[in-house]
């Protein structure tokens, strides 16, 4: 392996993850000031949410961004703290949660997105195993091939046992991609995500090599989202393997922690561009 391969700054997406307090303006003030053009926008009120955001806010989000010279690479809506759940035993909740996810689509899409960011949901802890991964499937296919026919990629990511009882390692992921056989889904490693499940960077490019397409940079004990260097993963190390093997896909930072970082968002985003630049070719010194 090549230590000196790095990654490229223009690779790592701005996001609006730990913004939740400001408005929207000032967010995209700050990404734009802090050089991001593409960024990974998290669907959350204020900024947009699938139950409240009109075709006319959409459409001011969309000249606001571009107003600071940001576009939408990634849509990312909030899917595990909202009613949303693709996996529900609740058939009518899981109907209801696929629809919300074709509005995305249709959002993501007019933002300009390449990918809409899909999580698998949860089934009820009293079902059997099986149930939750076949409404998963189920409803993954659907929504894939709705953004499909708008133009659009999806990303599927592995969670924490915390967070879904579905999906939480690369080979589940692996599972869950050759079950759907959909050319159209692309795969995401979440650092902490694979830390909590006992893999490696290597198994995540073993298994999906180009279809590995967005990474979640975030440190961990090894659980939590935190800012780099509040946690004790390697994360140098790891976005070291990712480089030297020739990746190319994007990252962002999704820092939550304890919330703390909300409180001010643009002092952890610092740290956090403060402790990847040594990994990233065209960083500032």
């Amino acid at each position: 392996m090549t230590t000196s391969a790095k990654l490229s700054r223009a690779q790592l997406l701005g996001a609006n993850f730990a913004f939740q307090h400001l408005p929207m303006s000032q967010v995209a003030a700050i990404l734009s000031r802090h050089g991001f053009t593409g960024i990974e926008l998290w669907g959350i009120a204020p900024h947009l949410d699938l139950f409240h955001a009109t075709d006319a806010s959409v459409a001011a989000l969309k000249g606001l961004l571009a107003d600071h010279g940001l576009s939408v690479r990634i849509f990312t809506p909030e899917q595990v703290l909202y009613p949303v759940n693709i996996a529900s035993g609740d058939a009518e909740w899981r109907r209801a949660s696929v629809d919300r996810f074709r509005r995305a689509a249709d959002i993501a899409a007019y933002l300009g997105a390449r990918h809409l960011f899909l999580t698998a949901g949860r089934g009820y802890e009293t079902a059997p195993a099986e149930m939750a991964w076949g409404h998963a499937a189920e409803s993954l296919a659907e929504i894939a091939g709705y953004a499909s026919g708008l133009g659009l990629r999806c990303l599927l990511e592995p969670l924490r046992r915390s967070e879904s009882n579905i999906l939480h390692s690369a080979a589940d992921l692996a599972r869950m991609l050759d079950q759907l056989d959909c050319a159209e889904i692309d795969a995401v490693l979440d650092l902490v995500a694979m830390a909590a499940a006992g893999d490696r960077p290597e198994d995540y490019l073993r298994r999906f090599g180009p279809r590995l397409a967005h990474v979640h940079v975030v440190d961990g004990t090894p659980a939590g989202h935190l800012v780099w260097g509040d946690g004790d993963l390697p994360l140098a190390r790891w976005l070291g393997v990712l480089a030297a093997a020739g990746y190319g896909g994007t990252l962002s930072f999704e820092p939550f922690g304890d919330g703390s970082y909300a409180l001010d968002p643009e002092a952890a985003l610092r740290r956090n561009l403060s402790g990847i630049a040594p990994c990233l070719a065209g960083a500032p010194a």
